[in-house]
């Protein structure tokens, strides 16, 4: 029996890099992973090879079955050099410490994006706009509630594909939605967030609609797009104590540049210590705290100081991988 597999990867592009994907038909899979090949494509189109030297090979690492195609599989790949060694632009072979003791949850936010106006779907014709935030927020109904159809299929799609997506909401800004993504250890959080990804830009194709990342979409008095990065380790989820907390949070302090290097570009458009966020220059943290750098959740101090940390700040179009790999790398500098 044929399938069609469907190989996802990230580009070159800079400073925020996209998806592309391409399908291969093969006979006799068997719906494993080691069942799909390692294939190449042409580097020099997507900003990762010369012309005259233009092979790249995709690496097979993550496999969900597709939700709309019959007999059809999605494979998250990394991008390797003709020599299969790992590619510049190979966020996920950086990642120097999986440790799956580390849970995330990613609070990926986006705008639909009208393409015919270049608005957020459901902005009015140029002169007038909506309120910056109130009524939309886990809105109801036609007037506030814009796109709910696109996101219930992305929902649906994603439930079907086993990716581990734990919710969704619309969000502060006209337009703009959220799911969740959970998932334990690095590499794997950066599989489910980048695939949930991909599945919403295929359902925004059907619809004519673009899934808006940039974490500032519209300038002036409304609500960017983040992807707050909640996490914990068998530490905190066993402390029981505040001054573990402060620990890890004043560690994460010591080290924002490192962080805001990999948190996404043009966040200084979104972190002005305005629309629930910290400035980008400066760092905080506090119990309850949506204009923190760091919020420490009320459900944490309610189970005696045992749970989880949100870092507020990585925006809609950071990397996942990436982000993950910091907040792990940080947290056991903090605790050692």
């Amino acid at each position: 029996m044929k399938a069609k597999l469907e190989y996802i990867w990230l580009d070159g592009y800079k400073p925020t890099q996209t998806m592309r994907s391409k399908t291969l038909v093969v006979k006799d899979f068997d719906g494993k992973l080691d069942g799909c090949p390692i294939w190449s494509f042409d580097g020099s189109s997507t900003d990762q090879a010369a012309g005259n030297d233009s092979d790249c090979l995709l690496k097979p690492v993550a496999l969900f079955p597709d939700p709309v195609r019959d007999k059809g599989w999605l494979v998250m790949t990394e991008v390797l050099n003709a020599n299969g060694t790992p590619h510049p632009s190979n966020g996920r072979a950086t990642i120097d410490d999986d440790d799956d003791d580390f849970w995330f949850g990613f609070e990926q936010e986006y705008v639909l994006w009208d393409l015919d106006h270049h608005t957020p779907l459901g902005f009015p014709a140029p002169g007038y706009y909506p309120p910056p935030q109130g009524p939309f927020y886990c809105s109801v109904g036609a007037e506030f509630n814009i796109g709910r159809n696109i996101a219930e299929e992305h929902l649906d799609n994603c439930i079907e594909a086993g990716i581990n997506i734990e919710g969704i909401n619309a969000e502060v800004m006209k337009g703009q939605w959220e799911y969740q993504i959970f998932a334990k250890g690095a590499k794997a959080a950066g599989d489910q967030t980048w695939v949930a990804r991909y599945i919403a830009e295929r359902v925004g194709e059907k619809y004519g609609v673009r899934i808006n990342l940039h974490p500032k979409p519209v300038e002036g008095d409304w609500n960017g797009s983040g992807m707050h990065a909640n996490f914990s380790n068998g530490v905190m989820r066993k402390a029981g104590n505040k001054e573990t907390f402060d620990k890890i949070c004043g560690g994460f302090g010591k080290h924002i540049p490192e962080h805001i290097a990999v948190y996404g570009a043009d966040n200084e458009k979104r972190l002005t210590g305005r629309h629930e966020t910290q400035s980008i220059d400066r760092f905080s943290y506090g119990i309850s705290d949506r204009g923190a750098s760091i919020r420490i959740p009320v459900s944490t101090i309610e189970n005696g100081w045992k749970g989880r940390l949100e870092d507020r700040r990585p925006a809609s179009n950071a990397d996942p991988y990436k982000v993950a790999s910091i907040i792990i790398k940080t947290t056991k500098t903090a605790l050692n």
